[in-house]
């Protein structure tokens, strides 16, 4: 019983943007629905828009506020953990990440064919290198304590449900008409069924590497504490069930005005089903103690992750070279709201878009753990050093 009070509202998250759309589009589905990867499919898309720009501005500048000033929204915070000195040296996968890193970076940057067709390659293992890299300084910070080296087998399981979790994302993005699609995926000199394998290696990277940064953001107590403490917010589970349907409906529908709904729909439906299989997940955390401090940090872990992403991204495509070697590189169309750009394809305002996906990885995580019976705790415990006593804030 538990286990189709789990899985009902996902497999209706999937079905109503097929059923919604046999009612849209005279073929049933959106344009482009069974190309992968998606395509920018839209005929025309509305231009910038100022007014919904500010409205937009002026919301992301409060929360932005909300960020930085916890307490002139109600937040008390609490006392900072107290973290163990470190003595551990830097481990050695931190190095291995660095040059892993370092290689690849410049590979696909540079376009080189020096090492043949190892260049369309190049996006995964920079991701893992740069893995491996926050890691190592987890380690170094946490006193030899890390998610790599304390909870392998989970970042295992944590790759195979990103997999999962950005292809039901992505399947969510036909709807809006491609809101981020790979005009340069065909370009890679392999056959169909290869790029697909590459792609879904790829999207392994995402939840595993958000993790990283949460855990990084965890070694500095004082962050967590400052979203403790705050207003409690009870939400029921069929309310957020409900609000997260009518909005898939209306993206569906309407795909221009709703485009953001591609993540705040599955988000509201994922956690209204956490929430009533009473599932320990942000929502329930902010309604019983009002600590909003796990999902900030998710939240914060996919924007940080964010501008790197968007860099490499861009760097891969917008250096003068021709040649497109990168068939992960995306682009966006994104209506409104299209203006003011940082080093990346991505407009300023949709950064705050990571926000709330990086919390939608964690409920996702989340679920499929409870789904598939495995355990989904990656807090990290310090060890105590024994040779030294000392702690510190």
């Amino acid at each position: 019983m538990k286990l189709w009070k789990l899985c009902w509202p996902v497999l209706l998250s999937i079905a109503i943007p097929l059923w919604v759309s046999q009612s849209v589009y005279t073929e049933g589905y959106p344009p482009g629905y069974f190309n992968f990867p998606p395509q920018y499919t839209a005929k025309e898309l509305p231009g910038f828009n100022l007014p919904i720009f500010i409205g937009l501005a002026i919301f992301c500048f409060a929360f932005t506020l909300f960020l930085i000033c916890p307490k002139w929204f109600g937040f008390r915070g609490e006392k900072p953990e107290i973290m163990p000195i470190s003595h551990k040296s830097l481990p050695w996968w931190f190095w291995l990440g660095l040059i892993m890193m370092s290689f690849f970076w410049w590979l696909m940057w540079s376009h080189s064919t020096a090492f043949g067709e190892l260049v369309y390659w190049s996006f995964t293992p920079l991701w893992w290198g740069f893995i491996l890299v926050l890691d190592g300084i987890v380690y170094k910070r946490n006193n030899g304590i890390s998610l790599l080296s304390s909870k392998l087998k989970l970042m295992g399981i944590a790759y195979i449900v990103s997999i999962v979790g950005w292809a039901y994302f992505e399947f969510y993005d036909y709807f809006v008409l491609g809101n981020w699609y790979y005009p340069q995926a065909y370009d890679a000199p392999w056959p169909h069924w290869l790029l697909v394998i590459e792609f879904f290696i790829t999207y392994g990277t995402i939840t595993v590497v958000f993790f990283e940064w949460f855990s990084l953001f965890k070694t500095f107590p004082k962050l967590p504490a400052r979203y403790k403490n705050g207003p409690k917010m009870n939400i029921p589970g069929n309310v957020l069930l409900l609000i997260g349907a009518i909005l898939v409906v209306c993206m569906v529908m309407w795909p221009f005005p709703f485009f953001w709904v591609v993540w705040i729909g599955p988000f509201a439906i994922l956690s209204g089903t956490l929430v009533n299989c009473k599932i320990d997940n942000t929502f329930l955390q902010i309604a019983h103690k009002g600590d909003w401090s796990n999902g900030v940090l998710m939240g914060l872990a996919s924007l940080f992750n964010g501008f790197v992403w968007e860099f490499w991204n861009y760097g891969s495509t917008h250096l003068g070279i021709d040649t497109p070697t990168n068939p992960n590189y995306w682009d966006y169309n994104i209506p409104y709201v299209d203006a003011v750009y940082l080093f990346s394809d991505m407009p300023l305002l949709g950064y705050f878009g990571y926000i709330p996906f990086g919390v939608l990885v964690c409920q996702t995580f989340l679920w499929f753990g409870s789904v598939c019976g495995f355990k989904t705790n990656i807090e990290l415990t310090p060890i105590p050093n024994t040779a030294n006593s000392t702690l510190s804030k």
